[in-house]
């Protein structure tokens, strides 16, 4: 078993509770290089200061924060949360829609494992025997709840919970309303749009309250919950899924204010030159809007400015949710005894290449910002290191003194967290599925490392090689170039192919 596969030592939380930061870094070197085996379903240690874990999964957030250099987006709350732990720069989901996102990273497996491609596939009916994150928790003592956007659906993985939110938070009816400044337009059939929305794509709310919508009304349960764990006699697995920035891009016109719409800049609309037609997003579920019209290539500016302002609103709006969850742990003295844990399910367009939403294999819709931030971490650090969503199942295990589920196909960034400065994996990898005209179905798996972005689309049926694309964010940063059929480029595609085989095996890269 490598070292990434056993429990830190059952001292280990213990010590990282009452010791210095420098101490308890020193503890997690110690423990990751310690030959311990165990068994994932072991019986749970007796220990009362083991580590709480809150993970925050935040829908269509894209790493344009100002934490990562965005300076243009307020996101104080993000930003301390980040100065609290590490930083990934260079992080990645493996599908770029909700659904098979969350899939692949609550269970530890690739897509080609849990079979999920889309938002509309429950993991448990394709793996329902598959010991996943939350239930691996529940197995080992923790006290484990959701609220919100975890899974894409509320039901999925039900058993892995040991308490309902509404238990101890319940729901106002009065409170959490996706609309409350517009009238919703009942749902009618439409001779062209196949799922109109109730409402606009935007609603700036004017001076209402945080709660008025569904992301502040859960984040007042989430505190509460928290409040409730402070005396309880279990560690917790919290899982809060705020679902904006998702459209539509509602929020409390507070929110709205914080960004002069004439100070926004529209992304080029340039497209990847020479790229796969059918490599492109389709721009999801945002033409469904009545307010967005449909057959055009290009927004017009002022349709682009109003989205792209609404974008930002919502996601300053889910930072001041974020900012209530840690500010509750630190009031009620469990901040120094939790894993925190954030991530955005997959990136998404805001006018990038003229696109809109995420449902491709390029670097605008796979990279997502990801934080960890716990008792044993240095404060105020960033890493390159390449990430997946897979690699967050066996780094909470670790961080928590867990074994290692043998099923995990990702790989534990412990060693990441002790030193940034370190190497991560060879690369990282996402796929996606499409329609080919003529052909049909095809997969594209894309690989990212340090230097390029190499995708191979396949026949699903029999695994033929279709196209290839290669980007080079050496000499073309804004990835605008598809450099695969120039002969300057050759020598480096047996190893890009290598890598790409190998990560379609499940083996950690």
């Amino acid at each position: 078993m490598s070292s990434d596969r056993h429990p830190t030592l059952s001292w280990f939380a213990k010590a990282t509770h009452r010791t210095p930061r420098l101490l308890a870094l020193l503890l997690i070197c110690v423990a990751i290089h310690w030959p311990q085996h165990a068994a994932a379903d072991e019986k749970p240690a007796d220990s009362p200061q083991r580590l709480n874990v809150l993970m925050i999964a935040v829908d269509d957030l894209r790493p344009e924060l100002a934490c990562y250099g965005a300076t243009h987006i307020h996101s104080p709350n993000i930003d301390r949360l980040a100065r609290s732990g590490i930083q990934f720069n260079h992080a990645y989901c493996q599908v770029a829609v909700c659904g098979a996102s969350r899939a692949s990273l609550l269970s530890g497996c690739r897509p080609e494992t849990t079979d999920c491609w889309d938002f509309k596939t429950p993991l448990r009916s394709k793996m329902p025997d598959v010991l996943t994150l939350p239930q691996h928790f529940k197995n080992n003592g923790y006290e484990t709840c959701f609220l919100g956007k975890v899974y894409h659906s509320r039901n999925d993985d039900a058993s892995s919970w040991t308490l309902k939110a509404e238990r101890w938070a319940p729901s106002d009816p009065k409170k959490g309303k996706g609309y409350v400044a517009t009238p919703m337009n009942k749902r009618v059939q439409h001779p062209t749009i196949k799922n109109l929305k109730h409402g606009p794509a935007t609603e700036n709310g004017g001076d209402v309250p945080d709660d008025a919508y569904t992301d502040g009304h859960n984040a007042q349960r989430a505190v509460k919950l928290i409040e409730r764990f402070a005396d309880h006699d279990k560690p917790f697995f919290l899982a809060v899924g705020f679902v904006k920035p998702h459209l539509p891009f509602n929020a409390p016109g507070k929110y709205w204010d914080l960004y002069d719409r004439d100070q926004i800049q529209i992304p080029p609309r340039v497209d990847i030159v020479d790229s796969v037609p059918y490599g492109r997003s389709t721009w999801g579920e945002l033409k469904n809007y009545p307010d967005i019209p449909r057959n055009v290539d290009t927004l017009d500016d002022e349709t682009t400015k109003r989205l792209i302002h609404g974008y930002y609103a919502a996601v300053s709006y889910t930072d001041a949710q974020v900012g209530k969850l840690i500010d509750a742990l630190e009031q009620t003295g469990q901040r120094d005894n939790t894993v925190i844990v954030l991530w955005g399910d997959h990136g998404w367009y805001v006018g990038d290449y003229g696109d809109w939403c995420k449902h491709t294999n390029y670097e605008v819709a796979t990279r997502v910002p990801m934080i960890f931030s716990a008792p044993q971490i240095s404060a105020d650090h960033q890493t390159n290191a390449l990430a997946e969503f897979v690699d967050i199942y066996p780094t909470l295990c670790q961080l928590t003194g867990m074994a290692v589920p043998e099923h995990c196909q990702g790989e534990s960034l412990t060693p990441v967290l002790s030193d940034p400065n370190r190497n991560g994996k060879a690369a990282a990898f996402s796929q996606y599925r499409r329609n080919k005209p003529g052909v049909g179905s095809v997969l594209g798996t894309s690989i990212r490392t340090e230097r390029f972005r190499y995708t191979e689309w396949r026949r699903v049926k029999g695994g033929q090689l279709e196209d290839i694309e290669l980007i080079d964010f050496q000499t073309d940063p804004e990835a605008t170039r598809n450099v695969a059929a120039q002969p300057q480029y050759q020598s480096f595609l047996p190893t890009l192919q290598k890598l790409c085989a190998q990560s379609k095996t499940g083996v950690p890269l």
